[in-house]
């Protein structure tokens, strides 16, 4: 990073201009850096963010300063509201810029967006919005690109996020799918495929799109024989925690609460995990089936947590679960999420799609299967820039082969639940209702009656759980029983 004017800016500057030096921001830059990390690394913010901030904090005690939760809270907000706004801010953007975007280089691009969100959405003043962004700017871009985004920034501030939405979206009757993504910052194709999957009206689709912008609440679970979802609001201050909304094993975090504050989370009793994952474990565990009830096979458990809260209930009945994972990384972290369970597990490295075991081998068997992960673009914003409409169809084989192994991994009269992170239609019944007219002698079961008191669950018998409906990433699941 270059805090002084390199000789070439320094030519630039008109003659008798005093020169400012730029205040270093250590909020913006740290912003800035974790934008730069999720554009040229593919990485995702809510990996790169934890450690940026943890280093920004060691930076500040060396020079005998605070960085403190406000600090904190900033970044974050101009990180996760940055990304999950570009949409509508690169629309903003090109309006006030003499060439296309694609002509401006990335990191300048990173500070308009950042400069963009904090005129656009935050009450942070206009003329101070501006002018960090353009010391910014100074810091990490250089004087001559700093008077670039200086100029922009200017055009953006000329008018508040309505006007320049009733300027840059096309009207909703003339183009509806475009209107959409520019006001809620979707790609079209996202747009289109979730308006495929709701089947509904505008409200429906316009209440997901707002609900994809939202921040997701902190949820944690309670390992079952290891913590209650009572214990751990106990052990937090009153007005720390809320009750889950659904599952009987979540515990809600007050706005700006850490996990890594609580106890149970630290000594591996509680794990943070979205209440729609904690619905769906719980869902096939509720599954009644005939005979014996000894093992049950997570067959894609990486990074753990649904194994963590399968293993659990399993030990409470006795029963041992295998957790299966193909990476050896993602493996370890199973292993570490499992350890200290109640009762026997095993976690082996091993391909869901070419199975180690025998057919028949498990009694109850989940399948969280990959996926283009457009269920959770709450958490990770990011994922809605990467993913094109023709990564769909390249998950199909992947997804197929592990349910069609799963349900020959499955005894007759056990259970197997198909779980995803993603509502696309192609994603999930689709792959569901593949895989039945291919291998005999299975049977879709009604899985809403496994989600006693959660609301909306539609006309079944497959279960799609919604942000805007249910506070939960978009979780899907079918259950399906081996009869023969």
């Amino acid at each position: 990073m270059r805090s002084t004017l390199n000789a070439k800016d320094q030519q630039r500057r008109p003659q008798g201009t005093p020169y400012r030096r730029p205040q270093r921001d250590p909020v913006r830059v740290l912003a800035f850096e974790a934008l730069r990390a999720v554009d040229e690394r593919d990485a995702y913010a809510n990996l790169v963010l934890p450690g940026l901030l943890r280093a920004a904090e060691r930076e500040a005690a060396a020079k005998g300063r605070e960085f403190d939760r406000r600090d904190a809270a900033l970044a974050t907000e101009l990180v996760y509201g940055t990304l999950r706004h570009q949409g509508t801010y690169d629309a903003v953007l090109a309006a006030c810029v003499d060439r296309p975007l694609r002509e401006v280089d990335p990191p300048v691009l990173d500070v308009l967006a950042l400069g963009a969100h904090q005129l656009l959405a935050t009450r942070i003043p206009p003329h101070a919005a501006v002018s960090a962004t353009v010391d910014l700017a100074r810091v990490v871009l250089g004087e001559g690109r700093a008077r670039f985004v200086n100029a922009v920034l200017r055009r953006v501030a000329a008018q508040d996020l309505d006007g320049w939405l009733e300027q840059v979206a096309p009207p909703y009757d003339e183009d509806a799918e475009q209107h959409l993504a520019v006001v809620h910052s979707h790609p079209r194709w996202i747009v289109s495929a979730l308006w495929d999957a709701l089947g509904g009206g505008r409200a429906g689709i316009e209440d997901l799109l707002a609900a994809d912008n939202e921040r997701p609440e902190v949820t944690l679970v309670a390992r079952p024989g290891r913590s209650s979802a009572a214990e751990v609001a106990a052990s937090l201050p009153d007005g720390a925690t809320e009750p889950g909304r659904w599952s009987p094993y979540a515990v809600r975090l007050a706005e700006g609460g850490d996990p890594a504050a609580v106890e149970a989370v630290r000594e591996g009793r509680a794990g943070v995990q979205d209440e729609g994952s904690q619905l769906v474990a719980a869902a096939l565990a509720a599954v009644p089936v005939e005979g014996r009830d000894e093992r049950w096979l997570d067959g894609c458990a990486g990074p753990g947590g649904k194994a963590a809260l399968l293993a659990g209930l399993a030990a409470g009945r006795g029963a041992t679960l295998v957790a299966a994972e193909k990476q050896p990384h993602r493996a370890r972290l199973v292993a570490r999420a499992l350890a200290g369970n109640p009762g026997p597990y095993q976690v082996v490295v091993a391909d869901g799609t070419h199975p180690a075991w025998a057919p028949g081998s498990f009694d109850r068997v989940l399948v969280d299967v990959p996926c283009t992960g457009l269920g959770a673009l709450r958490r990770r914003p990011e994922a809605r820039w990467r993913r094109r409409a023709e990564d769909v169809p390249g998950f199909a084989p992947l997804q197929r082969g592990l349910l069609t192994e799963a349900l020959r991994a499955v005894r007759v009269g056990g259970v197997v639940g198909y779980a995803t992170c993603s509502p696309h239609p192609a994603e999930t019944r689709a792959v569901v209702d593949d895989v039945l007219a291919k291998v005999p002698g299975a049977e879709l079961l009604d899985a809403r009656a496994f989600f006693p008191d959660v609301p909306s669950l539609g006309d079944g018998p497959d279960v799609q759980l919604w942000p805007h409906l249910h506070g939960t990433d978009a979780m899907y699941l079918a259950l399906l029983r081996r009869v023969a």
